[in-house]
């Protein structure tokens, strides 16, 4: 790689061509770095027309001094930790991509992939509080899910979610295990390892809580054509 395509500021060397290899430029996780430094890849990424540029994992006291320095352009989501600088993209997806949880308890890394979707140009619609404990919830929605292009199934306690939906659906499952649940789910461990183990086919997963690595993947399918 050319020096020409980073942008070293000593704690971080920002990839400027990330955009142009894989269709979605340099994301920011926010634990660990300090405000200072997430403004200064923010306005690294802004200077080379990286908008929107993503944040994920922010807190609230680092999101408000970080929105000091960019004012309205900067936009937070408490629930999901999740900022953008500058609009969404426009939809231009094939379809639309259905996110959809098992409890409230879920939501936040629901919204996490959500607003990632949306970011990158996704039409999203949300199925939340549909686990298995109630099934005739989730089948009120079986239209909208056989509807979808993509679905992104975040679970935690046992992780049955995907498997149940991928009996119903034809389109391709995301599965997100989350850390919810009593001692024995291990921090989400035993959700991951269901989902794994999971015998609907077309069924992937992703690490546990890890909403926003789902929702690049299904904008990556929502985009192929």
């Amino acid at each position: 790689m050319m020096s020409c395509d980073i942008d070293n500021l000593g704690f971080a060397r920002v990839d400027l061509q990330r955009k142009a290899r894989q269709g979605i430029g340099e994301v920011i996780y926010g634990e660990g770095k300090s405000a200072g430094q997430i403004i200064a890849i923010l306005k690294s990424l802004d200077a080379h027309s990286q908008r929107p540029a993503l944040v994920t994992r922010l807190d609230s006291e680092k999101a408000s001094i970080v929105k000091a320095s960019f004012g309205e352009d900067f936009s937070y989501f408490p629930v999901a930790r999740f900022a953008r600088l500058g609009e969404a993209k426009k939809s231009d997806g094939l379809g639309f991509v259905a996110v959809v949880c098992g409890g409230t308890s879920d939501i936040a890394v629901a919204e996490e992939a959500a607003l990632t979707l949306e970011a990158l140009g996704n039409e999203v619609k949300r199925i939340y509080d549909v686990g298995v404990a109630g099934l005739h919830r989730l089948l009120a929605c079986e239209k909208e899910l056989k509807e979808a292009k993509v679905i992104i199934a975040v679970a935690g306690m046992e992780g049955a979610l995907p498997s149940v939906i991928g009996g119903l659906v034809h389109s391709p499952i995301i599965a997100v295990p989350t850390s919810v649940g009593y001692g024995a789910s291990f921090g989400g461990v035993s959700a991951l390892l269901a989902m794994l183990n999971s015998c609907a086919s077309g069924v992937a997963v992703v690490n546990i809580d890890n909403g926003f690595g789902a929702g690049i993947l299904a904008s990556k399918i929502n985009h192929i054509r």
